[in-house]
């Protein structure tokens, strides 16, 4: 199975349009289910943290002050990336910061991005919640550290998305749940998924598609 880069930023607020920054970015690089890379950095974009984004990551303006240029720090993390497509829970937050944060380090931002919300509530809709800690509590997944820190958070989505690879590939006889799979997955509508799913296998006695638990 082809590498993916699940990613995560902290910020300073909801949207680059607004002027919010990033503050700290997270990469893991997953290959077959397994995290074999990590990039991590704090990064000072010149703007002050407010004190309830603080008070939620636990990233000072002390600590920005000390941390590397923000463009410095997107074009390592572009090198690092290279053209590996990507994964963030709640992608569409990630992918303007990732787009807006390149473009003003002068940098491509030219990766496809797919969303582990989007895919969890195509295959878990019974889970009570979708954010990122609530399906990792319901699956039993290992809390990798503090949340809402990037390397944690970042880290808990990729064992997300090995969850939902894992139950693709066992569950659906989906052989090769893949980047381009995924994508196409999460575009479907909820009715749609079956049907979807059920094109895709190579078992041609698939039990018809049926949402489960933990």
């Amino acid at each position: 199975m082809s590498r993916i880069a699940v990613i995560d930023f902290e910020t300073t607020g909801i949207s680059p349009t607004m002027g919010d920054r990033a503050t700290e970015v997270a990469i893991v690089i997953t290959e077959q289910g397994r995290v074999v890379d990590r990039y991590q950095s704090l990064m000072n974009a010149g703007v002050r943290i407010p004190s309830f984004i603080t008070q939620l990551t636990g990233i000072t303006n002390a600590m920005i002050e000390t941390a590397p240029p923000a463009d410095s720090v997107m074009r390592d993390a572009a090198r690092f990336v290279g053209d590996v497509p990507m994964v963030a829970h709640n992608a569409a937050f990630d992918r303007r910061f990732w787009m807006a944060e390149l473009e003003r380090a002068g940098a491509q931002a030219a990766q496809p991005f797919a969303c582990t919300v989007l895919l969890s509530r195509r295959l878990y809709p019974q889970a009570p919640s979708h954010k990122l800690g609530s399906l990792v509590d319901f699956f039993r997944l290992p809390r990798t550290g503090q949340a809402h820190r990037a390397l944690a958070d970042a880290e808990m989505a990729a064992e997300l998305l090995g969850r939902i690879q894992h139950d693709l590939r066992e569950r659906h006889g989906v052989s090769e749940p893949d980047h381009g799979f995924l994508m196409a997955l999460q575009r479907c509508a909820r009715t749609a998924v079956p049907r979807f799913i059920q094109t895709h296998t190579q078992r041609p006695d698939t039990q018809a598609f049926k949402p489960h638990a933990a």
